[in-house]
C-alpha cells in the first residue's frame, strides 16, 4: 500500500519559514514525482508545486508561492520536501503531497491533481501573530 504522510505543519508567525516533508511507504520514491497541494479553509484545493522524479532537477510552482517555495527530495530516505518562506497569512491551509500511480520518466513535473493517485492526510499550516 502507498502511503503519503505529510509534516512539519504547525502555527508560524508573517513572515516566518517552514518546511514540510512528506514520506513515502510502499514503493521507492526515485522514479516518481512528487506534488504539493493545499486547501485553504473554504476554498478549493490548489496547486502548489511539484518537483520532478530521479533526482528531482526540474521543479514548478504556482504563481501564489513562486520566489518563496523551494521543492527538494532525498530518494535514500523517500521523502520529498516544501520550504516555504516569507510566509503570508493567506499560506494558511492544509498541505498535502501526492504521488502518481506509476512511474514517470520525464526531465518534468506536473501540477495538475487527475496526475496523481495516491495522497497524504495533510498537514496544517496556520499563519499568524
Amino acid at each position: 500500500q502507498v502511503q503519503p504522510v505529510e509534516s512539519g505543519g504547525g502555527l508560524v508567525q508573517p513572515g516566518g519559514s517552514l518546511r514540510l516533508s512528506c514520506v513515502v511507504s510502499g514503493r521507492t520514491l526515485e522514479p516518481f514525482p512528487v506534488a504539493w497541494f493545499r486547501q485553504a479553509p473554504g476554498k478549493e484545493r490548489e496547486e502548489v508545486g511539484c518537483v520532478s522524479s530521479d533526482s528531482g532537477l526540474f521543479t514548478e510552482s504556482a504563481q501564489s508561492v513562486r520566489g518563496r517555495v523551494t521543492f527538494s527530495r532525498d530518494n535514500a530516505k523517500n521523502t520529498a520536501y516544501l520550504q516555504l518562506n516569507d510566509l503570508k497569512s493567506e499560506d494558511t491551509a492544509i498541505y498535502y503531497c501526492a504521488v502518481p500511480w506509476g512511474p514517470v520518466i520525464s526531465t518534468m513535473c506536473l501540477m495538475t491533481p487527475s496526475e496523481y493517485r495516491f495522497w497524504g492526510q495533510g498537514t496544517q499550516v496556520t499563519v499568524s501573530s
